[in-house]
């Protein structure tokens, strides 16, 4: 009779466990790096010259349509490992214009994605934006802002970066919530890491006074940074200026937690160099992002990601388990970006 019991209580217990699993809801939310994402054709005032028919990279529109295919089909399959809906919004740098984005869009559809583009221009030398693809049964955007960058390098010229694109809006569920995601490319190591290096501390305040002026307005604000920001989590733009931790323990109130140090720090990144790994893409969250609890029903952080599958990798040779990119040495690969994607996931309770 007791383990009659006993087989019963078990079977309830699995019930049970199964049954709360059921009732969580996952979202994906993730950054990549297009690597010179141009059309074919010109635009006016951009330095595209490079990527034109007649231009170095012989830049054809077989060229830009492959591209764009193995794009598409990567960002569709981002997230795919817990949700099979993929992502809900993806963070995106090196685009040339709005078309090129939605060229992908559409593309995307025909891997069974429906995401919806948005992109500003800015101020950068060779055109390239940030921008940003949300699927609409998920995410709802609500308002959309340029940051400028404003910096000089140490010779005084102008540094003309891209911007600093805010994208807010609320994640689709039983219950819509808030957040706000910073979608980021800060200024390259031209240079050297340390003579390019102040400009990258003053994209960081820039980036830090965005934060700041939405907590002003909701102290509680869920924020996601993420982007290309051309230095590792330790380097002192990421760590001193923005003040984004290494750990969870170290994260004060309204402060800021980066999700991917600690993967660096096991020697994973989301771009080699040289031979050595470096995680220039980086997604940081804010505080109550972090604490939500998951009995709350609300969106809270679970886990980080960088996405590395193998289709993205070269598999031989001397470049063998590094990103396989679209050009190397003027040689046209016919691949994906010269970065992983990178990602979070959302979890809550219903």
């Amino acid at each position: 009779m007791k383990h009659n019991y006993f087989l019963l209580g078990l079977a309830l217990t699995l019930s049970l466990t199964i049954s709360a699993q059921s009732e969580k809801m996952i979202r994906c939310i993730a950054f990549y790096n297009l690597e010179n994402l141009f059309d074919t054709i010109h635009d006016e005032g951009k330095n595209d010259y490079e990527y034109l028919p007649d231009g170095g990279m012989h830049w054809t529109g077989l060229k830009y349509e492959h591209k764009v295919k193995n794009m598409a089909y990567a960002l569709s399959q981002i997230g795919t490992d817990e949700d099979p809906r993929g992502a809900a919004c993806i963070g995106v740098c090196e685009v040339e214009n709005i078309g090129c984005l939605r060229d992908i869009a559409d593309k995307m559809k025909e891997f069974g994605r429906t995401m919806e583009p948005i992109l500003l221009e800015g101020p950068d030398r060779r055109g390239v934006d940030c921008g940003f693809l949300y699927n609409p049964d998920l995410f709802k955007p609500t308002n959309v802002r340029g940051h400028e960058l404003r910096c000089h390098y140490a010779d005084g010229g102008v540094v003309k970066s891209r911007l600093q694109l805010l994208v807010s809006g609320y994640l689709k569920g039983d219950k819509p919530e808030k957040i706000h995601i910073i979608v980021n490319h800060w200024p390259s190591r031209y240079g050297g890491e340390l003579r390019s290096r102040a400009t990258r501390d003053t994209a960081a305040m820039l980036t830090k006074s965005i934060v700041d002026s939405i907590y002003l307005k909701e102290p509680r604000a869920k924020i996601i940074i993420m982007g290309d920001l051309n230095d590792d989590p330790y380097n002192h733009s990421c760590a001193e200026v923005l003040g984004a931790k290494k750990t969870r323990d170290e994260v004060p109130m309204q402060g800021l937690f980066n999700t991917l140090w600690q993967k660096l720090d096991r020697g994973i990144g989301s771009l080699a160099y040289n031979g050595a790994w470096n995680l220039f893409d980086q997604i940081i969250i804010s505080e109550p992002m972090m604490n939500e609890k998951l009995e709350s029903g609300k969106w809270t952080y679970w886990k980080s990601q960088i996405f590395n599958k193998s289709f993205l990798t070269v598999q031989e040779g001397k470049e063998k388990g590094t990103p396989l990119r679209t050009h190397k040495a003027g040689v046209w690969l016919d691949g994906y970006g010269d970065h992983y994607p990178t990602m979070i996931y959302l979890i809550k309770q219903k």
